[in-house]
């Protein structure tokens, strides 16, 4: 079924004979009894569609197997995935580009509004850098720090964290304290120096800002679960590195991003 078209051909058109109908990644998921998880992997171009999916899909899409598979289909070969028109306007590079000096002054901005939270160990850390840098991809469409965050069992880890950490200790701009808190051991950062505001815009800030204001007070467990419900957590494979792009597939309460809006400005 996929020798003539490529997963990520297939996933473009079901992509947009979806919004053509207006149907939900949820709605269609549930039409063609697959997870919504499945779904946003066959439209990234990622998972193949068997045969009776397939036939699934074109009862709820309205269209023909003949005409769905043949190289003359409507669509262009350029359209870009997208769940927004607006976010079409321009390209975007999902894959990020490491920037080490910007992820120095998040980490440290983020320690200076919360070490002094006993709460906000590592775990936490680990996932308040997560959302600030999803978030700021979805709403923008550009890195905040370019780290590169991978599945794993406690939730999404930057892999690039722990060599910049022990490079921020050397060099005496952090200072890692273990101690216990609610019982169990935990890993904690101090601030030795203060974040360069001039390497920051507004704009992150205030992205950083208000994850620091919904989540900062939440339990290494309250906050790993919440990560465990977010689309990109769901729609990646275990210690697979995961895509920004799944940013623009969440929904509430994890959207950032006001797409009816900017639909009515269209």
């Amino acid at each position: 079924m996929e020798d003539k078209l490529t997963k990520k051909d297939i996933g473009f058109r079901v992509t947009e004979l979806r919004k053509r109908k207006g149907l939900s990644q949820e709605d269609l998921a549930k039409s063609v009894q697959i997870s919504r998880s499945s779904l946003t992997q066959i439209e990234l171009g990622n998972r193949g569609v068997d045969v009776l999916e397939l036939h699934k899909l074109s009862l709820q899409l309205g269209f023909s197997l003949d005409e769905f598979m043949s190289e003359d289909f409507e669509l262009s070969p350029d359209f870009v995935f997208d769940d927004s028109p607006s976010l079409a306007k321009k390209e975007r590079i999902s894959d990020p580009l490491f920037q080490v000096e910007k992820c120095k002054n998040v980490l440290l901005y983020l320690l200076e509004r919360c070490a002094g939270k006993p709460n906000v160990g590592e775990t936490v850390l680990n996932k308040l850098l997560y959302f600030a840098d999803f978030n700021y991809y979805e709403l923008y469409e550009e890195h905040l720090t370019g780290a590169k965050y991978r599945k794993l069992p406690f939730g999404p880890v930057p892999s690039q964290l722990d060599t910049l950490i022990q490079q921020m200790i050397e060099k005496e701009h952090l200072q890692r304290v273990k101690t216990v808190y609610r019982g169990y051991a935990q890993t904690r950062f101090l601030p030795l120096v203060k974040a360069d505001l001039k390497e920051l815009k507004a704009s992150e800030t205030e992205v950083i800002d208000r994850v620091i204001e919904q989540m900062s007070d939440w339990s290494a467990a309250a906050i790993s679960q919440y990560s465990h419900k977010d689309m990109p957590w769901i729609a990646s494979k275990e210690g697979e590195i995961i895509n920004y792009e799944l940013a623009f597939y969440r929904e509430a309460p994890f959207s950032v991003r006001n797409y009816g809006e900017e639909n009515e400005e269209q």
